[in-house]
C-alpha cells in the first residue's frame, strides 16, 4: 500500500488491475469502448516514432474519460547508445509540449525497454526502467470514487465458453454490485441469466464490487452470440432509436462540424451511424444539467460551435446540445459517454478523426420519434422577411406586397406584428388578392409624414404626378419588417413572434 494511501482505506493492500487497449487507428472503435473503464491512464510511446495519429487520439480519449496520466517511453533500447540520453530527453520535451494544453500538462514520463530487442531477440534480457515505472503508478496511485449503490452494469471484453462449467464472460464491472445467484440481463439479445459462479483473477468469489475485474459464469448461452458488450441488472440499459446528448467540440478536429451531417457515434461498445442536429441556449446556463428539460426554448444552430466560444471570462458560456438521429437502434447506458466521429476518414492522413463529446441526457427509445418525441422539443429557428408598402387604403391600413410568394399560406402569418421602416407598428390582417400581397393594420394610425409619402406615391402610379409634386414621391419605399420565430419540429409549422 503507497504510504499517501495508508490512511485512505481500511484495507492492507491495493490492487493494481492493468488492461491493455489496442493502439492502432483502425481499432479506435475498441478504444473507445474499453476507455470508460479508466481510472489512470498509461499512454504508452514508441520512443523511436513519437506522436502518431493514433496516440494523439487516445491521448484525447484519455482527456474525455479521466484525469490522470503517465506517460511511458518504450523501446528506449532500440536508440543508438551513443546519444541515446539526448534522444530520449528530446522525445521527453516534445511530450511535455505535446501535453502543455491539456489536463495532463503535469503527467510524469518515464522511459522503458519493456523487452529489450524486441520479440524477435535471441537473447533473454532484463527489462530497463520498469522498477522507476512501478514507484511512479504507485506515487500517483489514488483510490476512485464508486457507485457500488448504483444498478449493476459490467463490461464484457471476452467470452469463452468452460466444458462442464458454463459460458464465462470477462470484463470490469462499471458500477454497481453482482453476487453469485444474482440475475443478468444482455441487452443486446434481450436474455437474462443467473449467474453461477465468479472468479477474480483465478480465486472464487462470491461478490464484485465497481472496479473488479471479474470472470461471470453463467450456462445455456452460446459465447459466439457476445464477443464484446453489456451485462447488466435487468431493465438497466435501453435499446435507443434517438438520443439528446450535451456536446463540445475536440479543438484537434479540423473543419465544420455542420446540422444534418452523418457522424459515427461511439456508446460504450457500440458505434452506429446518426444524423446530428444542434441546438443550444444562451441563458440560465446550468453545466450539471443532467436530464433535458422539455420546458426550455433552444435555438437552432447550423454547426457545432468551437469551445472557445463557450468562454465564460468573455460571458460567453451556454450549453450546447445535439440529436442524435441512429440509422439503427444502439444500446445506451443512462448518462453515458457519447464521442461523434468521421472513422471513414482516411488512417494514414495526419488528422484527428474525433470530431465531438458528450454524455446522454435524453434517451429515445420510441421507433415513431419523429411524429411523437420530437414536436415537443422547442428547437427554434429565427426568422425574419422584409417587403414594402404598396398603398395605404386609410391611416390605418395599408396594402403590403414582395414578403410572400403567391403559393404561400400567409394565414399562417395572420396575427404576427409587423415593423415599418418609418417606425409605426402593425399587424397582418389577411392575404389581399392572389399573388402574395397582404393587408396590414395599423392600430395607432399612419405618421403624417408617412401617409403623405404614401399618398403621393399612390398619385405617382396613377399618373397624377406633375412637376411641382412634393419631393416626398422621390423618397424610397416604405419597408415592411417581420421577425419571427418557427419551431424546427413543429409538424404545422406554426409561426411564432418574437
Amino acid at each position: 500500500m503507497p504510504d499517501h494511501l495508508k490512511n485512505c482505506t481500511p484495507h492492507e493492500k491495493l490492487q493494481f488491475t492493468l488492461v491493455d487497449c489496442p493502439g492502432h487507428a483502425s481499432l479506435i472503435r475498441t478504444i473507445i469502448g474499453g476507455a470508460q473503464i479508466i481510472d489512470l491512464m498509461i499512454l504508452v510511446v514508441d520512443v523511436t516514432k513519437g506522436m502518431q495519429t493514433q496516440t494523439a487520439e487516445c491521448l484525447i480519449i484519455g482527456e474525455i474519460t479521466c484525469q490522470k496520466m503517465i506517460v511511458v517511453l518504450n523501446k528506449i533500447d532500440l536508440l543508438p547508445e551513443g546519444n541515446r540520453k539526448a534522444l530520449i530527453d528530446k522525445m521527453t520535451k516534445k511530450m511535455k509540449l505535446t501535453l502543455a494544453k491539456s489536463v495532463f500538462e503535469n503527467a510524469p514520463i518515464v522511459s522503458v525497454a519493456a523487452k529489450p530487442g524486441g520479440p524477435d531477440a535471441s537473447e533473454i534480457s532484463s527489462p530497463e526502467g520498469l522498477p522507476n515505472l512501478i514507484e511512479i503508478i504507485s506515487k500517483y496511485a489514488f483510490i476512485p470514487e464508486r457507485h457500488i449503490t448504483r444498478p449493476f452494469l459490467f463490461a464484457v471484453d471476452h467470452c469463452f465458453s468452460i466444458r462442464g462449467q458454463g459460458t464465462v464472460m470477462t470484463g470490469t464491472v462499471l458500477q454497481g454490485t453482482v453476487c453469485v445467484n444474482d440475475t443478468v440481463e444482455i441487452p443486446s439479445m434481450h436474455i437474462t441469466k443467473k449467474v453461477k459462479s465468479m472468479q477474480m483473477f483465478k480465486k472464487p468469489v462470491e461478490q464484485a464490487a465497481q472496479g473488479d475485474r471479474i470472470g461471470l459464469c453463467v450456462t445455456q448461452f452460446d459465447p459466439k452470440q457476445l464477443e464484446r458488450g453489456i451485462a447488466c441488472a435487468p431493465g438497466y440499459v435501453s435499446t435507443l432509436s434517438a438520443a439528446i446528448v450535451s456536446v463540445h467540440k475536440i479543438k484537434y478536429f479540423k473543419g465544420n462540424v455542420n446540422t444534418k451531417a452523418k457522424f459515427h457515434i461511439s456508446m460504450g461498445h457500440e458505434t452506429v451511424m446518426a444524423k446530428i442536429t444542434f441546438f443550444g441556449m444562451t441563458e440560465n446556463c446550468d453545466e450539471k444539467e443532467i436530464v433535458f428539460n422539455y420546458d426550455r426554448e433552444y435555438k437552432y444552430h447550423t454547426e457545432l460551435l468551437p469551445s472557445l466560444a463557450n468562454d465564460k471570462e468573455n460571458g460567453t458560456s451556454f450549453n450546447q446540445y445535439v440529436l442524435l438521429e441512429f440509422e439503427k437502434p444502439v444500446l445506451a447506458i443512462p448518462g453515458c459517454l457519447v464521442i461523434g466521429s468521421k472513422l471513414d476518414m482516411d488512417i494514414h492522413v495526419n488528422s484527428c478523426r474525433l470530431a465531438f463529446w458528450g454524455h446522454l441526457l435524453e434517451g429515445i427509445e420510441d421507433k415513431n420519434f419523429t411524429s411523437s418525441i420530437l414536436p415537443k422539443i422547442k428547437v427554434y429557428k429565427e426568422k425574419s422577411k422584409r417587403g414594402i408598402v404598396e398603398r395605404a387604403s386609410n391611416e390605418y391600413e395599408i396594402i403590403g406586397k414582395g414578403m410572400f410568394k403567391k403559393e404561400t399560406n400567409i394565414q399562417l402569418f395572420v396575427g404576427l406584428q409587423i415593423h415599418l421602416s418609418t417606425g409605426e407598428v402593425g399587424t397582418i390582417e389577411s392575404s389581399f388578392g392572389q399573388s402574395g400581397k397582404m393587408k396590414i393594420h395599423i392600430p395607432g394610425g399612419l405618421k403624417e409624414s408617412t401617409f403623405a409619402q404614401l399618398s403621393s406615391t399612390n398619385k405617382k402610379k396613377k399618373g397624377k404626378q406633375t412637376e411641382d409634386s412634393s419631393p416626398l414621391s422621390n423618397c424610397e419605399p416604405v419597408q415592411i419588417i417581420l421577425n419571427f420565430k418557427r419551431y424546427v419540429f413543429d409538424p404545422h409549422k406554426k409561426m411564432i413572434q418574437i
